[in-house]
């Protein structure tokens, strides 16, 4: 694995920037994961019956980071990519057709989700600004806190994942 790049989050700064930059440490986090392996060793599943791989991650990553910050708190009815045409159904695990123009596009696609989330995020007012999921309502702050576990958990995979790919571990 790659050197350690992320930023640690400040220790004592206010809600927002804590919450942010724990968030963007966690983003990070994923991209440390996944950097300097092969298209097929990204592709590697856990184990069967699993469609568990680390793409499939960055394409997960992507779509809750599009999901949350642009449709439920920016209002916008942006559709994923990988969604088939006519289909609720997410495809972002799916990986298996996926050559090296296809991983490179999911974490490009991850990136910009990532930059868009964090334009929503600096043009809120406050972390009390709202957004709606169907007739649920959720706070910005709550989103942030949200994809920070969303991160958190996925992460614990990710480890997993690179441990069987390569025998790499650790933050």
């Amino acid at each position: 694995m790659s050197e350690d790049h992320r930023l640690q989050p400040p220790r004592t700064a206010d809600e927002r920037t804590t919450l942010t930059s724990m968030l963007q440490f966690q983003r990070d986090t994923l991209a440390m994961k996944c950097a300097g392996l092969t298209t097929e060793q990204l592709k590697e599943r856990a184990i069967a019956p699993s469609g568990l791989s680390l793409v499939g991650l960055v394409r997960h990553a992507a779509e809750v980071e599009r999901g949350w910050f642009r449709n439920v708190i920016n209002g916008e009815r942006s559709r994923s990519p990988w969604t088939p045409a006519g289909s609720t159904d997410w495809a972002d695990f799916d990986v298996d057709d996926l050559d090296e123009a296809g991983v490179d596009e999911a974490f490009a696609v991850w990136r910009e989700e990532c930059a868009r989330a964090r334009a929503v995020v600096d043009a809120a007012d406050s972390l009390d600004d709202r957004g709606h999921l169907g007739e649920e309502e959720y706070s910005l702050r709550y989103v942030i806190a949200h994809m920070i576990e969303e991160y958190a958990r996925h992460n614990g995979h990710a480890d997993l994942l690179r441990e069987r790919i390569d025998g790499v571990t650790g933050e």
